[in-house]
């Protein structure tokens, strides 16, 4: 008997030290994400929200064919980036019972479709809002300091990439749709408010011991082709959301600027997905793909969660031809030309 306990104290102290390795060595133990419908792999799936896509025939290209919550036909740009650095090929969500702190210990989203910075935004649908996030996000940590100790916990939480990316809504389901933010500020000064947000939010977690931070820009959103769809004559971006977006970006990147500035020892850098996106967009043959304008699913033009579903007879069979995969979100190939473009820009010096 004195043997066994031995032999398991052994084996107990060689686990923690391989681990105490690999944590010490590896450059990025973990991704950790917080946002939207862009990063959500699922959160929505367990809140009282119809913010959701746990359905077929979303999901349809992820592995085992699995409808997991990702607005998606398959992974989204934060799997790939996970697989890049060497981490398993998929982040899961915090929300899900199917997987515990050790699936969380090497990767995890926080994410919520249909929610913003602004806490209005995440009202209008229901879902998680940014600061509730945050919420969950310490309550991880909590977790993890039961899961791996103090320090591995302190070596994680500092090494890991932390990835944001989120902003969209807060125009097109929020300061667009409804006349509250429209009636309180001018777009421009709708921006700066998420900005102060966005600053805030970057602020405290650096608070709580992150390090190295990915900032995301938002996508042309006037190309998507739910919003191209107002233009029904000629069916073209609109180019105003365009220039809202850019703008919000250019600010995002200043921000990013002055954080780098004022706070010792942060590491953020902004993500911007803008130009590439745009590009697959005006040019989509050069990357593989054969149409731009429409979505995959159902007709291409209006369908998103519940309204993108197995019933449609219309749902292309070849999602990689397509930019997008409903009329909001885009397909897993242009997830994929966006995580190689970060992960070769601007991730590269977390590698």
């Amino acid at each position: 008997m004195k043997s066994i306990k031995k032999i398991l104290r052994w084996w107990l102290r060689t686990a923690a030290i391989l681990l105490l390795l690999r944590l010490s060595e590896a450059k990025v133990p973990a991704i950790i994400v917080f946002g939207d419908s862009s990063v959500d792999a699922g959160n929505n799936n367990f809140i009282p929200t119809i913010a959701r896509s746990n359905f077929m025939p979303y999901g349809r290209d992820f592995f085992g064919g699995k409808a997991t919550g990702r607005f998606c036909n398959g992974r989204i740009a934060t799997d790939f980036i996970s697989e890049a650095f060497g981490l398993p090929p998929y982040v899961p969500a915090y929300l899900d019972p199917a997987f515990n702190i050790s699936n969380f210990a090497l990767g995890v989203t926080f994410a919520s479709a249909g929610t913003g910075y602004d806490n209005a935004t995440s009202s209008v649908l229901g879902v998680i809002p940014l600061w509730k996030e945050m919420e969950l996000y310490k309550e991880y940590i909590t977790r993890l300091r039961a899961h791996l100790g103090d320090w591995n916990t302190m070596l994680t939480i500092t090494k890991a990439l932390y990835i944001v990316s989120i902003g969209t809504n807060d125009f097109l389901e929020n300061y667009y749709a409804f006349p509250m933010r429209r009636l309180q500020y001018t777009v421009e000064v709708y921006q700066d408010f998420l900005i102060k947000i966005a600053r805030n939010f970057i602020i405290d977690l650096h608070a709580l011991g992150a390090r190295k931070i990915s900032l995301g820009g938002i996508p042309p959103m006037g190309c998507m082709p739910l919003e191209r769809a107002q233009n029904v004559a000629t069916h073209e971006c609109v180019e105003s959301y365009n220039m809202v977006a850019m703008t919000f970006n250019s600010k995002l990147s200043d921000l990013v600027t002055q954080l780098n500035d004022q706070i010792p020892g942060l590491k953020l850098v902004f993500s911007n997905p803008y130009n590439k996106f745009l590009d697959m967009i005006r040019n989509p043959s050069i990357y593989g793909f054969v149409v731009a304008d429409r979505a995959c699913c159902a007709t291409g033009m209006f369908e998103m969660g519940y309204a993108c579903n197995v019933q449609s007879p219309l749902t292309c069979s070849n999602a990689s031809q397509y930019v997008f995969w409903d009329a909001f979100h885009p397909t897993e190939h242009t997830y994929k030309i966006v995580a190689d473009g970060v992960v070769g820009t601007t991730l590269t010096k977390f590698m």
